[in-house]
């Protein structure tokens, strides 16, 4: 077996399932950063033995069967955590007879773990991301506008404070569940955007939004009675709905606006529609409900026709009025220019405390297209600050294209 099948091999794994090992081997240790490092050491004895031994058939359980050991010698070795050997060895007992298919109970556990009030709020969403998801601390940065060591410095305290505090590693009781709710399907939803960045040309990021989808999936039927988790669940269709259009045959970056309907799935579109309809006949506000209308004022536009400029208006002053966010404001200053006027958007952008946007991309992206409707042709320096925040390089060779030359 040649070092480059092994390390895609190992890469592969960790990308499907680190987050579901975690989640797993967290939920007995209660201790994430030695869950972690059993991980890494799991990992790093793949990379070699595998070369000598081949890939084995199923990558992921050799990598947990030898990550449990690593964290069982650790506890072992520890005399800070006596009962921490006991619970691993009932651990090995127990998962000789699970299967992998029963992982994603075991993320609801941590990810509502994660959201303990011990925990710092400005934490826990991230917490979630790293650790059920297992994204990396520059990426959770570039997610919440936060410099990646600054990131990695928070989690690194919110796990000590997870273990430390000894939080359990259960489904909390019903009565805590709406109190946590919030920060859970913000880190579902967070997942699926940061995959959803991901793709470019190609499904890299595709397998991030599937995961997504079905925690999503999983809180919904959970708590059948609470409308936020339908809400989210309707904004992801409604987005998961358009990614067939959302580039040409060639590849190219598509405008939801010029996207042909006719590749939307209406499948999706009408089980996202239901979701929204039934969470809003609860007659409560939240913020995945009034995001998942604003994507269906948008589904409901016909080919070639603006959307419903005074819909998308009241929709986004009601976002920004309960749950202010820097892209609600963006939202909302594109939504009042397509119905007040450019210089009107323009204003509602300049309102915006600049050090809250300087590498928010879609906030150069909007500046950049207002600018071009009002007639200002001294647009470069936006451009390049547009270009220079996009990973996507469709996306990248799109607003060269439309607005100036590439830089």
């Amino acid at each position: 077996m040649t070092e480059e099948g092994v390390h895609k091999a190992a890469e592969l794994a960790a990308r499907q399932s680190y987050g579901r090992f975690l989640s797993l081997i967290t939920a007995r240790t209660r201790d994430v950063p030695a869950a972690e490092n059993a991980l890494a050491e799991a990992f790093a004895r793949a990379l070699e033995a595998w070369p000598k031994s081949g890939i084995p058939y199923s990558p992921e359980a050799w990598l947990l069967t030898t990550a449990r050991r690593v964290a069982g010698q650790d506890a072992r070795r520890s005399a800070t955590r006596a009962n921490a050997a006991g619970s691993i060895e009932i651990l090995y007992d127990e998962m000789e007879a699970r299967s992998m298919s029963e992982f994603p109970d075991e993320r609801l556990k941590l990810l509502f773990a994660c959201a303990h009030p011990a925990i710092d709020p400005a934490a826990r969403t991230p917490l979630m991301l790293q650790c059920v998801l297992g994204l990396t601390a520059d990426a959770i940065g570039r997610a919440f506008l936060t410099p990646g060591p600054t990131m990695g410095q928070r989690l690194v305290r919110a796990k000590t404070r997870l273990r430390d505090a000894g939080i359990p590693f259960r489904t909390p009781d019903p009565s805590n569940m709406p109190d946590r709710l919030e920060d859970v399907l913000a880190a579902i939803y967070a997942a699926f955007g940061t995959g959803w960045d991901m793709i470019d040309g190609v499904e890299t990021g595709a397998g991030l939004t599937q995961e997504a989808l079905y925690l999503g999936r999983l809180v919904m039927n959970m708590l059948p009675d609470q409308p936020e988790p339908r809400g989210l669940k309707a904004l992801m269709l409604y987005c998961e709905a358009r990614r067939g259009a959302q580039r040409s045959s060639t590849c190219a970056y598509v405008a939801l606006g010029d996207q042909d309907r006719n590749l939307w799935s209406a499948k999706l579109v009408i089980e996202a529609e239901t979701h929204l309809s039934r969470a809003t006949s609860a007659g409560l506000f939240g913020r995945f409900q009034t995001e998942a209308a604003i994507q269906s004022v948008h589904m409901q536009t016909a080919q070639g026709e603006p959307p419903n400029a005074p819909a998308l208006v009241a929709l986004y002053d009601l976002l920004v009025e309960r749950r202010p966010s820097i892209g609600a404001l963006v939202g909302r200053a594109l939504a009042h220019a397509s119905h007040h006027g450019s210089s009107v958007g323009l204003r509602l952008l300049g309102e915006i405390p600049a050090e809250h946007v300087a590498t928010y991309q879609p906030f150069w992206a909007a500046k950049l297209h207002l600018l071009q409707q009002v007639g200002d042709v001294d647009v470069n320096e936006c451009l390049k600050t547009a270009l220079a925040l996009i990973t996507a390089v469709a996306a990248r060779i799109y607003l060269s294209t439309k607005y100036g030359t590439s830089s």
